[in-house]
């Protein structure tokens, strides 16, 4: 025996003599992983020839069970409610397929207090002092400042403002948007201040900057249909104090892959319409007619 694995031999005892129990369902499951693999590998190789395979994929999800219920009493879990925690995680990030009922988080506010619920918004680039820079208009008013990349390449960045439209009209939510269309809940004080405040347009900026970190590493989403369990989970934990905190992982899901949808046809045609409609939840592009500056809004949407 080399020295090597004298020295492994002895930690190992260690651990067991110190109480690490816990090492053995640990080493179990990793082991009983493996089998599983291996009794595949062998269906894989010998296809009906390997007439047993059901009989021991059964014996190893059994031996994997065993481990996992060792596991979960060495921790002083209970499985049953662990299945159920995973069930309603799950639930949230593929639904069964029902439409959002949820009521929108103004919906009982005064009609100028409310997003609108229908809506064109005409975005332009245009070239100033040799600086493309973005800007909005929605009816004949324009919307918030020029904007631009504000980085050393163009990335299209400067045409972000789709991201919190896409926030906007998927989940009923941008502190963005609301200041910018000069929607906020005054009517409301705590609401005006904590919901539609400084501290919540930070935290969507953050949201919009975080994903667009993760997006420019996939392609700008092009081609993804399904966003990464950790991006989500840090999303929600961004706005775990926030009214949007009840939206689920496949409501953001849906706001980021369809505001990214759009977005990529604004940046690649560099600029048009964006066609949103808050009650359907829907976000579309447009190409903008030659010579377009302004556009009407919706007269059915609240002013």
């Amino acid at each position: 025996m080399t020295r090597k694995q004298r020295l492994a031999r002895d930690a190992l005892r260690r651990a067991l003599a110190e109480g690490n129990e816990i090492l053995i369902p640990l080493f179990g499951l990793a082991g009983e992983v493996g089998t599983l693999q291996a009794e595949f590998k062998k269906h894989l190789r010998d296809g009906k020839a390997h007439l047993l395979f059901k009989e021991q994929v059964a014996e190893e999800l059994g031996d994997l069970l065993w481990y996992v219920a060792d596991v979960a009493t060495k921790f002083e879990l209970d499985l049953g409610e662990i299945a159920a925690a995973n069930l309603r995680k799950t639930q949230a990030r593929w639904p069964s397929g029902q439409a959002v009922s949820r009521k929108l988080f103004d919906e009982d506010y005064p009609s100028h207090e409310q997003l609108p619920r229908q809506f064109e918004m005409l975005i332009r680039e245009e070239l100033v002092g040799g600086k493309l820079m973005v800007r909005c208009w929605l009816g004949v008013e324009g919307v918030g400042d020029p904007l631009t990349d504000n980085a050393w390449e163009d990335d299209g960045y400067r045409f972000h403002d789709v991201f919190h439209l896409a926030h906007m009209t998927i989940l009923g939510w941008s502190p963005i948007m609301r200041s910018l269309l000069k929607r906020k809940r005054k009517s409301k004080p705590e609401v005006d201040d904590v919901e539609d405040g400084a501290r919540a347009k930070v935290v969507e900026e953050a949201i919009a900057a975080i994903v667009y970190d993760y997006a420019r590493k996939h392609d700008y989403l092009d081609g993804v249909h399904t966003l990464d369990y950790p991006l989500l989970k840090t999303i929600q934990g961004l706005v775990s104090d926030r009214e949007v905190r009840v939206c689920s992982l496949h409501e953001w899901q849906k706001a980021v892959l369809v505001g990214y949808r759009v977005w990529r046809q604004v940046w690649r045609n560099k600029g048009g319409i964006v066609v949103g409609n808050l009650p359907e939840r829907t976000l579309e592009y447009r190409p903008a007619p030659d010579g377009a500056v302004r556009l009407t809004v919706d007269p059915s949407s609240p002013q």
